[in-house]
């Protein structure tokens, strides 16, 4: 099977086009080399790939007949990506939540209360 029709069945990619595109910009590594998105893959494969800035780790241990449901998924790989990818991708979102680049136009009605606030209190 093709990786880019695998990582699709087994719903890392909601599209096979945007699988496709992953492994054409060498986002997708299977056995340690960047692969095109016509690659064979084999049962016991190890599949590194790069998606909402989380590396994912995972193991071949069949391929399925077509797509899979949700459910079915670890019949079919066998996920071994680190904790500690999840907690940085956890960290990353509250680091945006309250970063706000200067000069990036008016303050919000938030910003302009806590500002008052700040004034307030002196």
């Amino acid at each position: 099977m093709r990786i880019d029709k695998y990582l699709w069945s087994v719903r890392y990619y909601k599209t096979r086009s945007i699988a496709t595109k992953a492994c054409k910009k060498g986002h997708v590594k299977v056995n340690g080399s960047v692969v095109k998105p016509s690659r064979e893959v084999y049962a016991t494969d190890k599949i590194e790939l790069r998606k909402d800035q989380v590396n994912y780790q995972l193991i071949v241990n069949d391929l399925p007949p077509n797509r899979v449901g949700a459910k079915l998924v670890d019949i079919y790989r066998t996920d071994t990506t680190p904790k500690e990818a999840f907690e940085a991708k956890e960290m990353l979102k509250y680091s945006k939540d309250y970063y706000r680049k200067k000069g990036t136009g008016r303050p919000t009605k938030k910003d302009r209360r806590d500002i008052d606030d700040f004034y307030e209190s002196e």
